[in-house]
């Protein structure tokens, strides 16, 4: 009997070694959470940046579509520069909260934050997000018949990145992925509330993921 229980628990340890050997574990839920409040502050700021530009007259962005093209060139250089600027705000304060709270995650289970399966998770997800973000800009440079189709574009692919890393992760990331898919979609057909499914795509999904993710992987009872 004794025997038996030794050997159920030499495989559970190499079933948890070859697990770990496969997947990176130390994605941080903690780190969604904070990456969703960052994408709201960040709609909220673009929101605020792109009513500034558009023509009172026209009301706002979100009573016809149509507003975009009312921007004058030099002001629209500048409107994409700054909604450009905000993004990139929000992105690298994500990476580094990520960092900050997938370290402390890392040394707290004894793993290494830079493993083999890191990069390979890095490398599936940077493909489907370099693609995305050269279609992006793609379409930006072929004018404003595009630009409103850039938000979903971004969700279209962020979640294709999910997808794609998931089998490198945690499992449960693959859903979140399919979700931002959806939601990317669904932007695609109503135009001019896609800055209202940016902010629920990376803002308010990250913040139920990462919600979900902290109660189920690492809160401590």
């Amino acid at each position: 009997m004794e025997n038996n229980q030794q050997h159920l628990e030499a495989l559970q340890d190499i079933r948890q070694m070859m697990k770990q050997s496969n997947r990176f574990l130390s994605l941080s839920g903690l780190s969604g959470i904070f990456a969703g409040i960052y994408a709201l502050i960040g709609a909220y700021l673009g929101m605020n940046v792109i009513n500034d530009f558009v023509d009172p007259s026209r009301g706002n962005l979100y009573s016809d579509v149509e507003s975009v093209y009312s921007v004058s060139g030099r002001a629209y250089g500048h409107m994409l520069f700054m909604c450009a600027f905000i993004c990139a705000m929000v992105l690298i304060l994500s990476i580094l909260t990520a960092l900050l709270f997938s370290g402390r995650k890392a040394k707290r289970n004894g793993y290494k934050l830079f493993d083999h399966t890191a990069w390979r998770l890095l490398i599936n997800m940077l493909i489907p997000l370099a693609a995305g973000g050269v279609f992006c800009l793609a379409m930006l440079y072929h004018g404003r018949s595009f630009v409103l189709l850039v938000s979903p574009a971004m969700l279209i692919f962020y979640g294709l990145a999910l997808v794609n890393g998931s089998k490198y992760t945690l499992h449960d990331i693959r859903y979140l992925g399919c979700l931002q898919i959806t939601l990317g979609i669904v932007a695609s057909f109503y135009l001019k509330y896609g800055l209202f499914f940016w902010a629920l795509g990376f803002g308010v999904l990250h913040i139920i993921y990462g919600a979900f993710m902290w109660f189920k992987y690492e809160r401590k009872f």
